[in-house]
């Protein structure tokens, strides 16, 4: 029997992210509808994304490359949990009883506990090396709020967690790992921000949601420009 997991050596991890509208692009001649903007409703452009996200990450949402570069400094905070191993599912193949090859590739070894940190740390490289100062965002049972913690740790920036009021309260564990990285953790709703406290008085015994967490922390980057 052939090994159960595929593990590539360090020199292996690849140094370039794939672009999927590249391929969408190209093999269906068109690419997903673009998100629309609350207010107009219209499709949102560059100009309304700059108060949320520095401008190489806009960038990269737009750009049909087939490559976009990894940065160094990424990769090789990257080599401390990366790669992760390839496994092959053979019970489930068993118990499905099918001829397919079944793999699935596995992420929670990180510091993090999931695939969320690739990408967080990318999100911070990009803010710091852009000159923000601070960072801030939703999560709803923490995992994404431990990936920018701590990539924001790393690149040493601010950072500022929304996080669900139902899972704050459950996961407390969770805001411990937050905590643990420097970051600020703030019941979602909150009364720090004003649609937080509208939410509060409208919805008193409300258990909050991932749109409401979004909504504060977008309006705290939207007034701050040291923030994004």
């Amino acid at each position: 029997m052939s090994n159960a997991k595929i593990t590539l050596t360090e020199n292996e991890i690849p140094e370039k992210f794939l672009n999927l509208n590249f391929y969408l692009k190209k093999h269906l001649g068109k690419l997903p509808d673009p998100p629309l903007h609350p207010a107009t409703k219209k499709p949102i452009g560059p100009a309304d994304l700059t108060p949320l996200f520095p401008m190489e990450l806009i960038k990269q949402e737009v750009t049909l490359d087939e490559f976009v570069p990894v940065p160094p400094e990424v990769l090789g905070i990257y080599k401390l949990y990366r790669p992760t191993p390839l496994v092959r599912a053979r019970r489930l193949e068993q118990f499905l009883e099918t001829p397919a090859h079944i793999y699935y590739k596995y992420e929670g070894a990180s510091p993090a506990g999931s695939h969320k940190l690739n990408t967080a740390l990318v999100q911070a490289f990009y803010n710091q090396k852009e000159g923000v100062a601070k960072l801030t965002t939703e999560t709803g049972a923490g995992q994404w709020g431990s990936a920018l913690a701590m990539a924001c740790n790393f690149f040493k920036l601010e950072c500022r967690i929304f996080m669900v009021r139902v899972s704050y309260e459950q996961k407390p564990y969770r805001k411990t790992v937050m905590h643990l990285f420097g970051a600020e953790v703030l019941e979602s709703p909150s009364a720090t921000t004003k649609i937080g406290r509208k939410f509060r008085q409208q919805f008193p015994k409300t258990n909050g949601s991932l749109g409401m967490a979004i909504a504060e922390a977008i309006e705290i980057a939207a007034k701050n420009e040291d923030t994004k």
